[in-house]
């Protein structure tokens, strides 16, 4: 009897497996033209967002959204395609959960007014599929993008719909360009005094590096690392502080 609940055991973990993230078919991402599109449209240089001409407008947005769910990621892709496909999923899919409770002062006014981290927050909300299986936001973070591509430049891309979030570019992230856009955000939200105050020897900084201190810092210093984007040279002995972090939504 023991042996047959040992086998069942490792049956289950092996289809959980299996099963742990959806897989696509297709050779190649789906393409990012009309996202660009909608993001030209509703978002300004500053990164802000028009919710309410979103909303009001949103059948394009809907489209997209359903190709993003139906062409999940396959084997076959580019690791950059694979990075690029779910940073633009996290952006997207935050974009309408935004849309789909607008008016809202906050995404953290989304949900239950007692919200336990991991439990029950907007992160948490299964709001969309990808291939058919229930996703949140949260899987996309933490187990696809910060635990299989090991890349901390990618907290620079993730805007969780708030003023101290990186910037929103209004454009979609590309496989061929990824790398590029990748530091041209890393030197953008670092030059930005309302998000960072940066000086040779003193640093306010994003609670993102104090939150996701261990992603920045697997490869030498957090100061080694701010130093490839930061808009002056960071002195190593750098006093750190954080600043406090302004959830209210990034709206225009």
């Amino acid at each position: 009897m023991k042996r047959l609940l040992f086998f069942i055991s490792a049956f289950t973990i092996l289809v959980i497996a299996a099963t742990a993230q959806p897989k696509g078919n297709s050779d190649h991402a789906p393409s990012n033209q009309l996202y660009t599109k909608i993001l030209q449209k509703y978002v300004n240089s500053s990164g802000l967002v028009n919710y309410k001409g979103l909303k009001n407008d949103k059948a394009e947005f809907e489209q997209y959204l359903k190709l993003l769910s139906s062409n999940p990621p396959s084997d076959k892709w580019s690791n950059n395609e694979k990075k690029a496909y779910w940073i633009n999923a996290y952006n997207a899919f935050t974009l309408k959960l935004i849309i789909d409770n607008y008016p809202v002062k906050s995404i953290k006014d989304i949900g239950p007014s007692i919200q336990i981290p991991f439990v029950n927050t907007p992160w948490q909300k299964e709001f969309f599929k990808i291939g058919g299986q229930d996703m949140k936001l949260d899987r996309i973070e933490h187990d696809i993008l910060r635990k299989q591509f090991n890349d901390p430049r990618i907290h620079f891309t993730l805007v969780c719909a708030s003023r101290s979030c990186p910037q929103l570019r209004n454009e979609s992230y590309e496989a061929a360009r990824l790398d590029e856009q990748l530091n041209d955000q890393g030197r953008t939200f670092l030059a930005d005094r309302s998000k960072n105050i940066i000086t040779y020897d003193k640093l306010q900084l994003s609670k993102i590096f104090s939150w996701f201190k261990g992603d920045f810092t697997k490869n030498g210093s957090l100061i080694d690392f701010l130093n490839r984007f930061s808009p002056v040279k960071i002195n190593k002995d750098a006093d750190i502080d954080h600043l406090s972090y302004n959830w209210n939504l990034n709206e225009q």
